[in-house]
């Protein structure tokens, strides 16, 4: 049921603000209130654009005298239900804040709006040299905001980290309307509680990210991209323990399964990468080494993964054409399964070093007690998170699906939890991982997550029911 507004608040709304500041169009309602989990039917009562910080922090202080909640929306990539406005809620929608000031080149940072989005900032600093390192399939669309919001992480982390790791700043906007400067430009500050970090990976719950000054670093030099046919996901990961020593830079390590990679060929009409069909298969990218000698260094390497049996079948691009297609391989995986049928997903991290007694475990636990749920598995096998998903079956009901997942999620993060890993690697807890947040999270953390929230939030007005 769409929330009521106060008559004096929708007048006011109207009064203090420009004429297309508001929408309730049911187009408008039905595409900002939801994001791409397509699980949590949209129900938002309205959707604001703001332009400016000013005109948030006045928003919001008038959602607060007139207790009305508010989601903030970045470019709703999100696959937990973390921008869903289901309740009625107001959406705050940032698309309009896409300032992008110039380049600092000598700082290598840059300030941008929270409205960026993610693949218009690396085309901004690309003429600089400078790249903000946070890459992911989502790039086209999703925004700056959203990507600190949720601390996103994407295919290049082994070698780069997390979004935390390139953000020097923020301004943030409370529920109350204050503004915060959060540290700026500062690369040192040594003054107690540094509270960007409370914002960083916080879904939004605890204050809206207008603006971030970003971390740069320089454009990587020449990358070699390969594709292997490895026997199957033990062969993945001895694979990996053997790059960990090569004698060159990782920027990626990817893996999926055989039945991924036959949907993502089919459904975006590519050719299949190599002539061995195998159990699973490795994209990697690699840092070719800065020396005249660059190219003795890969070949023999290469031939000691053949001689060693290590790979089955190879393919190393030969263009840049080639080599974007090889990236659509894994990067189109997610939106190919869900064309092809109900996706169920999940997305999990365990230590590096356990992932090997992790993933003969969890084939193990579908085998032998969801054996008529068929796994599609892909991942950055680089820091340990894997995406375990699930295709409804042809003639199981929707609500039947629904059920036997439950049923398997509950085994799947029973066995995340013996691992000490997370139930929610990269896309968050929003309103689908809440109920398991307890496998990753002890009750004592999640005591101090609600603190911590009521000060910042008191009315539980800011994107809530998300997380706990």
């Amino acid at each position: 049921m769409n929330q009521l507004f106060p008559a004096r608040f929708l007048t006011a709304v109207l009064e203090n603000f420009p004429k297309d500041f508001m929408s309730r169009a049911p187009e408008d309602l039905e595409e900002y209130g939801k994001d791409w989990t397509r699980v949590y039917p949209p129900a938002p009562s309205a959707v604001v654009f703001p332009r400016t910080t000013d005109e948030v922090a006045r928003f919001v202080r008038l959602c607060t005298e007139h207790k009305v909640a508010v989601v903030p929306s970045g470019g709703r990539t999100g696959l937990a239900g973390g921008a869903v406005a289901a309740r009625g809620e107001i959406v705050l929608s940032l698309s309009k804040m896409n300032r992008m000031d110039p380049v600092d080149p000598v700082a290598q940072t840059v300030r941008v709006q929270a409205g960026a989005v993610t693949e218009a900032v690396h085309q901004h600093c690309a003429p600089q040299g400078l790249i903000w390192p946070v890459d992911f399939a989502a790039k086209g669309s999703s925004h700056i905001g959203g990507n600190i919001s949720t601390n996103a992480g994407g295919v290049r982390v082994i070698q780069y980290g997390s979004t935390r790791q390139w953000v020097l700043g923020l301004q943030v906007v409370t529920m109350s309307g204050d503004v915060l400067e959060l540290n700026g430009a500062l690369e040192k500050n040594n003054t107690g509680i540094d509270l960007k970090h409370l914002f960083i990976g916080s879904e939004g719950i605890l204050g809206i990210i207008t603006e971030a000054t970003l971390k740069l670093t320089r454009i990587p030099g020449a990358l070699d991209l390969f594709f292997f046919a490895v026997e199957d996901m033990a062969a993945v990961l001895r694979l990996f323990h053997h790059v960990r020593k090569a004698p060159f830079g990782i920027m990626a390590f990817e893996t999926m399964t055989h039945n991924c990679l036959e949907v993502v060929t089919q459904s975006l009409g590519l050719k299949f990468p190599v002539e061995q069909r195998s159990g699973a298969y490795v994209l990697f990218e690699a840092i070719r080494p800065a020396s005249t000698d660059a190219q003795q260094i890969m070949d023999a390497w290469l031939e000691e993964l053949f001689e060693k049996q290590l790979v089955l079948d190879g393919t190393l691009a030969q263009s840049p054409r080639e080599a974007r297609e090889l990236w659509m391989m894994r990067e189109g995986i997610a939106e190919s399964l869900f064309k092809k049928a109900f996706l169920h997903k999940n997305d999990v991290s365990v230590p590096i070093s356990e992932q090997d007694d992790f993933v003969n475990k969890m084939f193990q636990m579908f085998s032998s007690r969801h054996s008529d749920l068929e796994v599609y598995m892909w991942g950055h096998i680089g820091d340990g998170n894997l995406h375990i998903n699930t295709l409804m079956p042809s003639g199981m009901s929707r609500d039947e699906f629904l059920k036997r997942c439950h049923d398997a999620d509950q085994d799947l993060f029973t066995l995340v939890q013996e691992f000490h890993g997370s139930v929610s690697a990269e896309h968050g807890v929003g309103l689908l991982k809440k109920d398991a947040l307890h496998f990753s999270r002890t009750p004592q953390e999640i005591a101090l997550f609600k603190a911590i929230k009521k000060a910042f939030d008191p009315d539980g007005l800011l994107n809530p029911g998300k997380i706990f």
